[in-house]
This record gives structure tokens, C-alpha cells and sequence, in this order.
């Protein structure tokens, strides 16, 4: 693989104007990018042109350079040294650096276009990738700004086209060529248009026929769903404010999981996008969110809101803007700089010229937002009245180093498996994993955890008690028009299996705007934990509708091999109401 060859002598230009020419103010702190260390060298020349005495910088990994006066410039990731020039020395500036191999000039990049289908390599779309933000440099430089868009754009896409999901070591590599490529877009937007000034660290409480119709919908037909959401919301949206405003970022922010996922911490999207703060798998390990076989901490509401502030600083540092933070964190910031590029407007100072050119549920989730803030803050203007919320559940921490099943470890606390269940609802199959684990208990139970550790019995694991995943359920509105039937298809399950999920009657009615969970493949559908049975004194077993030889054999501490040799079963294939052995 190809050093990862950034040239920072390029980023320097392009800070530097992007800093001393656009006066909005920007989000203040640091963008750490991965970049080699490269010594570029900075000459400043005053009028006469004699050497500024300050005219070496040093640049490493990051750092500041600042640029005084009326016209200054904002924090930037450039050096670890400020650069001071009076105003009166600040007539030129010239950067140039001693580093070679600058990547194709902006002639060949027509050779590079024509050669991407010989891209094979995950490494080499990368590499690929980088080529295009190099030449951007080139042609913004000889002021063609379409065509180092247009370079710029195709780089995204080979970034985003690479599956980090196979090739884990390289998602820090993609991610930073991601912003890199994402910052360098925005930077030359910034020098086509003049910003519009005003107070970035707040979110503008906006009124127009978007927000007017989504507060309908909330009045009408998804009034129930606000309300149950709003009740949930007491557990998180305390400790979510308080992270919020830890963090500097408005508060209002809190009501995002209410439009993301309800407050439900098992939420699950057709796209795969999970927990309260609807993170799919790759933004979430992105962000710090372990996932393996015994954990998701997506499902964790404080650890996926960390994630999700991180995430939110990102945006805002990238777009300035609130409301278009808001859809770029729905659909990506790729779609949202995609849709800017097109339309060729100033996404700065109104999101809503770009309204209509975003997806349907991109375009609504903004208004949905807006609409939820009008509603909070003055409840009995739109008709709601919130009686009840839920009360944050206070709980201890507790080191356990094997693997329990929660039901173990809450009958020996005398409590239900539910309490314990929601206070670790990242544990994907109810059982802690196999290395040292901080497992959250009820308040006051930690002398009677300590008291029973010891004697806990352990979880014994198998292959197959892994494949029972308790959270693997989606969830879908029904639309007009559409039938249980074709709801299945869409899922590829039955509609029986969605039928029982949701207690259907044998007429399978289902109306326009019902919520279904949606049972996927795979999934057993059920949360209780399966003890062992006892073989039955005959050795004998009737086949109960449901059952297969699998979850027999699992039944009796046995497997499908030795039940298919004892009852002479070509297959394994089973029907209601046959007779098996189950031992020998």
C-alpha cells in the first residue's frame, strides 16, 4: 500500500484564505487529523519585501496559527507555533514546502477518471481517492473552482464505496479522508459565497408551513406515539442536557432521540440503525461504540449520547449551521454536500432552499424537530398535557469477571429480570461477556451482589445459545395501502411469524399508520431464558407445533445428530403431534 501521502502545504493555502477571507464565526477547537509529519516552510514578506522574522513555522500532526488584526483569522489545526504579523507586514504571504512526490498534476487527472474501473483494492480506492483531492488543489488554485468540486465529489464517493466492515484497519484512514475531503469542499464554497453572520451556538426556533404540518401530525394520527415518548424521555433526558451542556452544544438537542427512535433503546431501523440515538454499526464504532457478540453499547443510552455529541461537534465544525447538522446527521454529510453542490446555494444562511431537494425523510425530519421544540416548550398551546413521565432508575456499578445470565444474577437480588434488563440493555443476549464486565444494579443491592457472587452459577455457552439474539426485531409504520402480506416480503419473514409478534387476530388487521415489530430471520422471538427440561421418565416427547429438532435437542441437553440416529430421521424435518426419543 501507498504511503498515506497527504501534502499539507496544499491545506495551508487553503486554511489560510478560507480563515483571513470568511468572517462567520466558526466553532472554536481542534480537528485532529492523521497526517505525516511534513515540515512545510512559511516566507512572509512585508512591503518592502524583506524576511518577516517570523517567517519558519514547524507543523506536525496539529496545532494553531492565528492571524491578528480586524480581519483575523479562526483556530486552525496547522502548527504548534502562533504566527504573528503586525497588520502593517501582512501585505504578502507566500507558503511553499520541501516536500516532493505532490501527487498527478492536474492534467493527468482525466487518466485517473479513465482508469477507476481498474480500482481492485480497498487500498487503492483510498490511494485512488487521495489522487483526486490532490489535483482539487491544482484547479482551485487556477480559480476552477466546478472542476475541483467535480474532482472533490468523485473522491468522496470512492471514500464512502470502501467497506471498512471486512477491512477494519482502515476506517481511521477512510475517516480522515473523509473529513479531509468533506472540509476541503465547504472551504471552497466559503470562498464563493459570503456568510451571513449570527449566533451558531443556538438553534433558531423556526415557524413555516413545514414545522405548522409536522405539529398536525403530532396532534393526530402519532399523538399517542409523542406522549408515550415523551413519558419514556424522563429516564435519559436529564443526564442527556446535562452531557450537552457539558459539552457546549444547545440543549435543545436532547429532543433528538425523541424523532430518532422514541426514547426506545432497542429501536431499530430497516437500515440498521439502532439504540435511542440511531447509530448504524460503522458510525457508532466511528464514534467509540463497541460491538461484539455479547455487546452493542449503541443500546447503552449514556455511551451511544457521548457518541452521538462527538458526532454532533463534527457536523457543526463541518457545516456551521444547526438545521443543516440536524439533516446531515439523518442521511449523512456526504447526501447533504451532495444536494449544496447541486444547487449551488449559500447552505449558510437558509437551510430551507435546500428543503425540497433533500430525501422525504431527511426533508422532514428538520421540521419534526422544530415542531417537537414548539410543542415543549409550550405543551397546552398545542393541546398536550404531560401528566406523567418516567423517573430516572438510580443504580450502582459492580465488577463481575463471568459470564451470568441477568435472570441469575436478579433472582439472587431479588429483583425482576426486567429491572435488570434496563439498566444493561446493551447486553444483546441478557448474559455479561467473558472478560471483566461493570454491570449496573438497582441502588442499594451491592452488599447483596457481593454477598452471592461467589455462588453464582455461570453461564455455560454454546454456539448455538449465541445465535439467540433477544433484540433482533425491526420496527415498521404501516402505510396506506399496504398489506401484511407484502410487509413480510419486504423483511423476508412470514406473516405469521409478524402476526404473532404483535398478538394479530387470524384476520391479520392492520391499519394505516400501526406500528409492527417486525421479527427478522434468524430470530427466535424470544426473551425468556430456556432452562434445561428434564428428560421425561419414558424418554419419549411429543412434537408440539413451533418445534424444531434443534430446540429439541437443546431442550434435553443433547444434539440433532444423536436424535436423528435414535429415531432413524432421514431429516430433520418434524411434524405436530410425532412421537421422539430423546435419550438412548
Amino acid at each position: 500500500m501507498k504511503p498515506y501521502k497527504f501534502k499539507i502545504a496544499g491545506l495551508l493555502v487553503f486554511l489560510l484564505m478560507f480563515s483571513c477571507s470568511y468572517s462567520q464565526p466558526r466553532v472554536q477547537g481542534n480537528t485532529d487529523i492523521h497526517l505525516p509529519r511534513i515540515i512545510p516552510s512559511i516566507v512572509v514578506e512585508d512591503n518592502a519585501g524583506n524576511n518577516n522574522a517570523a517567517s519558519e513555522i514547524k507543523a506536525a500532526d496539529s496545532g494553531d496559527i492565528k492571524c491578528p488584526g480586524a480581519d483575523g483569522c479562526n483556530k486552525k489545526n496547522i502548527s504548534n507555533d502562533a504566527l504573528s504579523i503586525p497588520e502593517q507586514n501582512r501585505a504578502n504571504i507566500q507558503i511553499t514546502s520541501s516536500v516532493d512526490d505532490a501527487g498527478p498534476a492536474k492534467e493527468a487527472i482525466e487518466d485517473v477518471v479513465d482508469n477507476l474501473e481498474e480500482v481492485a483494492t480497498e487500498e487503492e480506492m483510498l490511494d485512488t481517492a487521495l489522487d483526486f483531492v490532490n489535483a482539487s488543489q491544482e484547479f482551485w488554485a487556477d480559480g476552477n473552482l466546478e472542476k475541483a468540486i467535480e474532482t472533490l465529489d468523485r473522491a468522496y464517493e470512492l471514500v464512502l464505496s470502501v467497506d471498512t466492515e471486512s477491512r477494519p484497519d482502515l476506517i481511521q484512514q477512510q475517516d480522515d479522508l473523509r473529513f479531509m475531503t468533506a472540509k476541503r469542499i465547504l472551504e471552497i464554497y466559503a470562498s464563493r459565497y459570503k456568510a451571513v453572520n449570527g449566533n451558531h451556538l443556538e438553534i433558531p426556533l423556526i415557524m413555516n408551513e413545514h414545522v405548522q404540518m409536522e405539529i398536525k401530525s403530532f396532534q393526530g394520527y402519532e399523538r399517542q406515539f409523542f406522549i408515550e415518548s415523551y413519558k419514556r424521555s424522563g429516564l435519559y433526558i436529564d443526564k442527556i442536557r446535562a452531557s450537552l451542556r457539558d459539552a457546549g452544544l444547545p440543549e435543545e438537542l436532547a429532543w433528538m432521540p425523541h424523532i430518532e427512535s422514541w426514547f426506545k433503546v432497542k429501536a431499530l431501523s430497516p437500515a440498521r440503525a439502532l439504540g435511542i440515538w440511531q447509530f448504524i454499526p460503522s458510525t457508532g464504532y466511528k464514534f467509540g461504540l463497541k460491538r461484539d457478540t455479547w455487546i452493542d453499547e449503541r443500546m447503552d443510552p449514556e455511551k451511544a449520547t457521548a457518541a452521538a455529541i462527538a458526532y454532533l461537534k463534527e457536523l457543526h465544525q463541518m457545516f456551521g449551521d444547526w438545521t443543516t447538522v440536524l439533516a446531515a446527521y439523518n442521511c449523512g454529510e456526504g447526501a447533504v454536500l451532495r444536494k449544496i453542490r447541486n444547487q449551488k446555494i449559500n447552505y449558510l444562511d437558509n437551510f430551507w432552499d435546500l428543503y425540497s431537494q433533500l430525501p422525504r425523510e431527511t426533508a422532514r425530519y428538520v421540521p419534526r424537530f422544530l415542531a417537537t421544540l414548539h410543542i415543549m416548550k409550550d405543551p397546552e398551546k398545542y393541546g398536550f398535557t404531560f401528566d406523567e413521565i418516567d423517573q430516572p432508575v438510580s443504580y450502582e456499578t459492580v465488577s463481575i469477571e463471568k459470564q451470568v445470565h441477568l435472570k441469575t444474577v436478579a433472582e439472587s437480588l431479588g429483583i425482576t429480570l426486567e429491572e435488570l434488563t434496563a439498566l444493561n440493555p446493551e447486553l444483546r443476549l441478557q448474559v455479561t461477556p467473558p472478560t471483566r464486565y461493570s454491570l449496573k444494579i438497582p441502588a442499594g443491592k451491592n452488599e447483596a451482589f457481593l454477598a452471592c457472587k461467589d455462588t453464582m452459577q455461570e453461564w455455560a455457552s454454546s454456539k448455538n445459545d449465541i445465535m439467540l439474539s433477544s433484540s433482533a426485531y425491526v420496527y415498521h409504520r404501516v402505510r396506506s395501502g399496504e398489506t401484511l402480506a407484502a410487509i413480510a416480503r419486504k423483511y423476508h419473514t412470514s406473516p405469521q411469524k409478524i402476526a404473532n409478534a404483535n398478538n394479530l387476530n387470524r384476520k391479520y388487521f392492520i391499519r394505516a399508520g400501526q406500528k409492527l415489530k417486525i421479527p427478522l430471520r434468524g430470530s427466535s422471538g424470544d426473551n425468556t431464558y430456556t432452562a434445561k427440561a428434564s428428560v421425561p421418565s419414558n424418554g419419549k416427547y411429543l412434537v408440539k407445533r413451533g418445534d424444531t429438532l434443534w430446540l429439541i435437542a437443546r431442550k434435553f441437553n443433547t444434539d440433532t445428530r444423536t436424535l436423528q440416529q435414535i429415531n432413524n430421521l432421514r431429516s430433520t424435518n418434524l411434524k405436530a403431534g410425532q412421537v421422539l426419543l430423546v435419550t438412548e
